[in-house]
């Protein structure tokens, strides 16, 4: 897979991710609309260096494992294509949610810039299926001839995708409104992240 090509794979598969309710979209939906737009806007910058923390060792371990053995990187495939399937499974069986959870505007005491950097980052630092997920969207375009740069600009525009995600979230979010409507529409969005999952997992285990 070409250097654009495989891009434009990463950019779709990484936004519907993203935008799929999961605990990042909560906390940073949360921390909007109970201490303000600025403290969301910090949680997600959090949350985006959380998940550079995850990219750095996935890049640099499947860089590690196509240099060492051609199997071990066939193996990896076949495991992240599984998980992938697994996730689009998951996501086709979502349902809508029978009522919504309202959150009030600044009922909490302000925090400061770096408590909330702090909560952001752990927030995604600590989600046990961070890891497995990076690993499984790579493997999409994964190839035994793919540089270790093309990896890390990869991932890098992953960071880049996940701040811009979230930052839009925490200004959308702080009309409740569109927050509540979001909500609603959310197991539709599982849905379709979850069609594409399946394929891409089907795709990846019969390359």
């Amino acid at each position: 897979m070409d250097f654009w090509h495989g891009f434009w794979v990463i950019t779709g598969i990484h936004l519907l991710a993203a935008a799929s309710p999961g605990p990042d979209f909560v906390f940073v939906s949360q921390q909007t609309l109970s201490r303000g737009r600025r403290a969301g806007l910090v949680c997600s910058l959090g949350i985006a260096l959380g998940l550079g923390v995850h990219i750095a060792y996935s890049v640099l371990g499947l860089a590690a494992v196509i240099a060492s053995a051609a199997w071990l990187l066939s193996a990896i495939k076949i495991s992240g294509g599984a998980y992938l399937l697994y996730l689009g499974i998951k996501g086709l069986r979502a349902k809508a949610q029978g009522k919504t959870v309202e959150l009030h505007a600044r009922t909490l005491p302000a925090q400061s810039v770096a408590a909330g950097l702090w909560k952001g980052f752990l927030c995604n630092l600590l989600n046990p299926k961070a890891p497995v997920y990076l690993v499984s969207v790579f493997t999409v375009v994964l190839s035994p001839a793919m540089p270790l740069w093309q990896l890390a600009v990869y991932g890098v525009w992953m960071i880049v995708l996940q701040l811009v995600w979230f930052a839009a979230v925490a200004l959308l979010l702080s009309v409740p409104r569109v927050n509540r409507r979001f909500r609603q529409a959310g197991h539709w969005l599982d849905r379709l992240l979850g069609s594409v999952m399946a394929l891409l997992g089907i795709k990846v285990m019969m390359s």
